[in-house]
């Protein structure tokens, strides 16, 4: 009976062990490697492609990486406003707006994501609304911000940001949507791409609706207020 309970303990603590490597440490060496490794793809993207297989569009995800140097401050201005207004003060998680959340939707997962939390799901996790899923993605984004830093996570959101049915990232949609450079971009520009990030599949930069125009207005108006692009220098310059 001993030796049957001693066998027991060691198999739980072997699978213990291994799924605490799997939670935890390859996460962690994961996100260390993006300090200095751009990605080449996100589970998004390759979600995307994987459906394209059985489509007969076939039409694949678009994307492009350019360095922070490379990329107008209007569209981290502009996406910060959108999105994630407190992300220079939260640690990657916003219990305001959590809390918000729980109130509005009656305790059911939904919203209230940071910007490093929509970074940590478009790189690793998958799409849907569920506490497993909430809760690996607020872990993830705890270690984002301790490893990566307030620059090296908004780099990363605004390279791999779906801005259009397949189109990732600031680099293709400055070029598709206004045929220029993303280092060229203005604020109105900026504020049009950040304004279909709610759902980029159905709202599009180049397609002025009225929920668009109406949402750019409210964007550029959010960017004036925040002081436009020295409070991105601030923000980041707490790295």
């Amino acid at each position: 009976m001993k030796n049957i309970k001693r066998f027991l303990h060691k198999k739980l603590l072997f699978y213990f062990r291994n799924l605490l490597i799997v939670i935890v440490v390859v996460p962690t060496l994961a996100i260390i490697c993006l300090r200095w490794i751009d990605p080449v793809t996100s589970t998004v993207m390759l979600w995307h492609d994987i459906q394209s297989l059985f489509d007969d569009k076939k039409e694949w995800s678009e994307y492009q990486w350019l360095s922070w140097e490379d990329i107008s401050i209007q569209f981290p201005l502009a996406v910060i406003a959108a999105e994630d207004q407190r992300f220079p003060d939260h640690f990657g998680l916003d219990f305001t707006e959590l809390r918000r959340a729980i109130s509005d939707n009656r305790g059911k997962p939904r919203g209230a994501s940071t910007i490093t939390q929509q970074v940590a799901k478009n790189l690793f996790l998958w799409n849907g609304r569920s506490y497993i899923r909430k809760g690996l993605e607020a872990g993830l984004a705890i270690l984002m911000e301790m490893i990566l830093g307030k620059k090296r996570i908004l780099e990363i959101y605004i390279n791999i940001a779906q801005l259009g049915e397949n189109t990732y990232g600031v680099g293709v949609g400055s070029l598709l949507f206004f045929n220029k450079p993303a280092g060229k971009i203005n604020r109105y520009e900026a504020a049009r791409m950040a304004a279909v990030l709610p759902n980029p599949q159905i709202f599009s930069a180049d397609k002025l609706g009225k929920y668009v125009l109406s949402r750019q207005k409210w964007i550029m108006k959010q960017m004036k207020q925040l002081g436009g692009p020295e409070y991105i220098e601030r923000a980041i310059r707490t790295d």
